[in-house]
């Protein structure tokens, strides 16, 4: 397959995983078997995970999920972010929903999926990035909602989900980038309500981890670690509970955090509203081209 073959593939398991992941009533079951079931469908319908499935409730926006043995559960009132990333051969779909069981907030979920329809909408090859983020601000605020100023789509490349390119949520200043015929970015809108800050600061949690330097340690065990999380994911992120078939996690747990000090890993903490109030997410990956977008997620 050559690449946009592979992205094609990646975005019709993406796709498949995340609309059955919607058919479900998650309310009862833990963030752990809810990440665990849907990766495993990853792999079963021929993919990859590209990362680790981000299961973010209420006021964390993303970069949770479930760590070793983890039972929280998601309850009747939650509103929940579900982030699938699915790759084949390194090229990454990524795409998310969020699933409401608080009819107070179906509005806002409803929202996101609006400001994502309307983004797409205007895009192909060389929209300006701050067009995009314009669409989207204008998209949320006409229904009352405040979007996330400091969270943004991203580009993708092989085995790079976040490959230096921005899309945000957000008018901006100054110059903007222009997306490029057959390249791959993934749009996302994060919204909270009118009286949320629209800005998001890093938690104290952080259980997903990428490797950034392969410089070897003078301990063997750290090497040895580093060496299979390399061959296992390149520089794509990942999650200790990943690890377990070959770690006890009281010995894992050490060498994650001797492989951060040194700067061979880097972590992604959780990212919270910054007033703690209800954040919404949608997002779809897209290749322009001349005549519009291929939206390789729907």
């Amino acid at each position: 397959m050559n690449y946009l073959e592979c992205y094609q593939r990646a975005g019709k398991i993406a796709s498949e995983v995340r609309e059955n992941t919607k058919k479900k009533r998650h309310v009862g079951r833990s963030l752990y078997e809810i990440c665990e079931s849907v990766e495993q469908e990853i792999r079963t319908l021929g993919g990859s995970p590209a990362f680790p499935v981000n299961v973010s409730l209420n006021d964390i926006a993303a970069h949770y999920t479930a760590e070793p043995n983890d039972m929280s559960i998601v309850k009747d009132g939650d509103v929940l972010k579900i982030d699938i990333g699915v790759h084949i051969d390194g090229f990454v779909a990524d795409t998310a929903l969020t699933v409401c069981y608080d009819q107070k907030y179906d509005s806002l979920v409803q929202a996101a999926e609006r400001a994502l329809d309307e983004a797409i909408r205007i895009t192909r090859a060389n929209t300006r990035a701050t067009d995009i983020g314009r669409v989207i601000e204008l998209s949320i605020s006409q229904k009352g909602f405040k979007p996330i100023q400091n969270l943004s789509g991203h580009s993708l490349e092989q085995f790079t989900i976040h490959a230096g390119k921005s899309i945000p949520n957000i008018r901006t200043l100054g110059s903007s980038i222009s997306l490029a015929a057959n390249h791959a970015y993934a749009i996302e809108p994060f919204l909270t309500t009118k009286d949320g800050l629209g800005i998001v600061y890093e938690g104290k949690t952080c259980n997903i981890f990428s490797v950034i330097s392969r410089k070897p340690l003078k301990e063997k065990a750290g090497n040895d670690l580093l060496q299979k999380i390399w061959t296992r994911y390149k520089t794509l992120p990942f999650a200790a509970r990943w690890l377990t078939d070959e770690y006890e996690i009281d010995e894992l747990i050490p060498l994650i955090n001797t492989l951060r000090k040194k700067r061979n890993l880097h972590g992604y903490p959780i990212l919270v509203e910054g007033n703690s109030k209800i954040v919404a997410q949608a997002e779809h990956t897209l290749i322009p081209s001349e005549n519009g977008a291929d939206v390789i997620t729907l």
